[in-house]
């Protein structure tokens, strides 16, 4: 027998649609930023919904104000097609922190020249930020002392043999 009150009840329902309100608006508002902030973006509603094979209209009403019950099918396209195999990037604070943080480093990396990054095995869980950091620096440093060197080497004269040295 349920012993709420009419009005505990229509409390809690408005705490739940809240709640739902807060989810899809945080939603929204990460969808909206790993399109604009994406590595390999910034990405148009049309051309993220291209390559997660959804459609435009999923993803505008999914960023919109009052959003739209998405599919847990829709977020894991998006997210896959991202590159992004933590599922709980749309719906986990940290999770969003943690690998916004590894796109920050691919971010640097490929400022500085770095192409692409094969890891070795793929890790569950993402590498402190503060490893993150050192990481980054230790390769921004590998690259500028690579950069020295390369302009010490032009800096010195050739010496192109010829016939006489023989």
């Amino acid at each position: 027998m349920d012993r709420t009150s009419p009005e505990e009840s229509v409390s809690a329902e408005q705490s739940t649609d809240e709640r739902i309100h807060e989810a899809k608006s945080a939603v929204a508002k990460r969808l909206r930023y790993v399109r604009q902030h994406h590595p390999e973006g910034p990405f148009t509603l049309a051309a993220l919904a291209e390559r997660a094979r959804v459609s435009k209209r999923t993803l505008a009403q999914a960023e919109s104000a009052s959003g739209s019950n998405l599919t847990i099918e829709t977020l894991v396209k998006v997210a896959s097609s991202l590159g992004i195999t933590r599922d709980a990037y749309f719906l986990d604070d940290q999770v969003f922190r943690e690998v916004n943080a590894e796109f920050d480093t691919l971010r640097e990396l490929q400022q500085q020249g770095v192409e692409s990054v094969a890891l070795r095995k793929p890790s569950a869980a993402a590498l402190p930020s503060d490893s993150l950091k050192e990481l980054t620096g230790l390769l921004r440093g590998i690259l500028d002392s690579a950069a020295k060197a390369q302009d010490t080497l032009q800096d010195i004269p050739y010496h192109h043999p010829d016939e006489t040295d023989s």
